[in-house]
Order: structure tokens, then sequence, then C-alpha cells
């Protein structure tokens, strides 16, 4: 069974083979079972000591469920828990894993490592082919609700000054959503951005124009998560939680080259659109101008 299936019944898993387990490994199950959040993150080597066997022992216990070492299943777990914990668990989580006497490393430390991994991961030939749906696309709706909002709309704002075809669609209802998208059909595009803990509203939203025979292109953080499930095509980038807060700066990053890559594909009607905005701000005094006095008008 691969790694995939394991992320989705890895808990079934281990209850299904409970009874062949030996005392020892009855004790890690059971602590997995019960406390897998907190197992996460633990080495093997802590957690024998907290459930009281020996490191050994919690190895074999990783390759008993069909990984190849611990880290494997501890990988599962982690990815396992993205969906599941609560706001208090995640406070919980995190206070272990963030040094407290030094937060502002610890997370900007932690971000690093996200871009690092997404740039690491990503597959080129499908950020190119996503690039290539998009520019072909009649229309453009851009999904993304709770904390995955301001990435929707950081991607709509930028995709309004390069294409005359795009709808944000940002609402806290339902039936709103689909309101939204009633008129998506095939030709379009539809892309929906959600990170743990995935919104419903998308998920179902995705669903529904895929089943209109809109292309739908999914921006979330893993393969296996549901709203990549639902679409066509999917960016992936690596997120995580800094507490209760999602930490989306690799998401952010993806969705900037994505914006450059396709602002370069339309350099032209992007020029012509910053030469017509900047005589516009200029005349309505959008932006404040530098005269020389560190902004202050005399």
């Amino acid at each position: 069974m691969n790694d995939t299936r394991k992320n989705n019944d890895l808990i079934n898993i281990i209850q299904q083979k409970y009874d062949d387990f030996s005392k020892g490994q009855k004790l890690i199950a059971n602590y997995i079972v019960n406390h897998y959040d907190k197992a996460a993150y633990v080495t093997a080597a802590k957690l024998g000591e907290i459930v009281g066997v020996s490191e050994s022992t919690v190895v074999r216990f990783a390759i008993e469920l069909g990984f190849d070492g611990y880290p494997k299943l501890q990988k599962v777990l982690q990815e396992l828990i993205k969906s599941k914990l609560t706001a208090v668990q995640r406070i919980e989580v995190s206070s272990n894993r963030i040094n407290e006497d030094n937060i502002l490393k610890s997370v900007l430390q932690s971000d690093m490592d996200k871009i690092k991994i997404t740039l690491e991961q990503i597959d080129n030939s499908d950020f190119n082919n996503i690039v290539e749906t998009i520019l072909g696309a009649k229309r453009i709706f851009i999904l993304g609700v709770r904390s995955s909002a301001p990435l929707a709309s950081f991607l709509g704002f930028y995709f309004n000054l390069i294409f005359d075809n795009v709808r944000l669609v940002h609402t806290t209802s339902v039936s709103e959503m689909f309101e939204q998208i009633i008129r998506a059909q095939e030709g379009d595009v539809v892309i929906g951005v959600s990170f743990p803990r995935y919104s419903k509203r998308t998920i179902k939203a995705m669903q529904f124009a895929k089943k209109q025979g809109v292309k739908t292109i999914a921006l979330t953080d893993s393969a296996e998560s549901p709203v990549a499930k639902s679409a066509d095509m999917s960016l992936l980038a690596r997120s995580d939680m800094a507490s209760f807060v999602d930490s989306l700066v690799a998401p952010l990053s993806l969705i900037n080259a994505l914006i450059v890559a396709i602002g370069m594909r339309r350099k032209k009607e992007v020029y012509n659109t910053f030469e017509k905005l900047e005589k516009i701000w200029d005349e309505y005094q959008v932006y404040e101008k530098d005269d020389g006095y560190g902004g202050e008008k005399l």
C-alpha cells in the first residue's frame, strides 16, 4: 500500500492491525490514535519514552505498518493532522515546535523552509501548462474564503490588471458562491485557493464547476487535499501552522510567480494598462508623491 493511501487510512489501518501488535506496539498504537497531533512532531526516541518502550520498538512499529522507517510514518501523521486540528490543538502543538525565546527567528526560518521545499517539489511543466490554460480562458473565476481569501484577493487584484474577464468570488455564503459561478461554462477557468483547514465551500464550488465542464485549477498544499481532488490541474505550495495562524508565505510566493509568468506573456497589454493607470493615479492623486521633503507638502 502506497503512502498516499496510508495518508487517508492510517488510523483505520492501526485499528485493524491492533490485535496483531505486540504489547509494546499496542502502547504506541494507542498513543498515536488518541494523540496523533502530538505524535506527529516527536522523535522515535521521544515517542518511545512517552509510552514506555524502546526507540527500536517504535521503528519496528512503523515498519510493521509498511513504512520504510519512522520518519515516513511521522510525515504521514503530519499530513493527516493538517485538516483535522482545531485551533486549540494548533496552539498546543505549536508551543512544542516554536522556540518561544526567539519566535521571530523560528517563524521566519520555518517560512523560508516551506518556500525551499515548494521550489524543490514543484513541477515546472505543470506550472507552464496552468499558465497556458489561464491565458486561453474565456473567463477566469477565482475562489478563496477564510484564511485563503487574502491569497485569492491578491491574485484577483493583479489578474484584473492583466485580463478583462476576471471575477473574484469572495463570499461568506455557500449559496452566494454558487450564484456567482452559475454561468461558468466550458472554456472558462475556475481557480480554487484552499489550504488547511480546507473550506467546504471552495471544495463544493470546484466540484460543481467541474461537473459543468469548466477547467478547474487548485492552488493548495497537497495532491491529496480535497480541493486538488476536485480539480483538473493543481499548483502545490507547502503551508504550515504557526500556532493558530496559517503560514501562507510559500503559497503567496507561488502566486507571485504565476502573476509574473502570465504578465510576461501579456507584456504589451500590461504595459498599456499601467500607462493609462499612471495617468489616472497622477490626475486623481491616488499615490503620495515625494516632493523632496519626505512626502510632506509645504
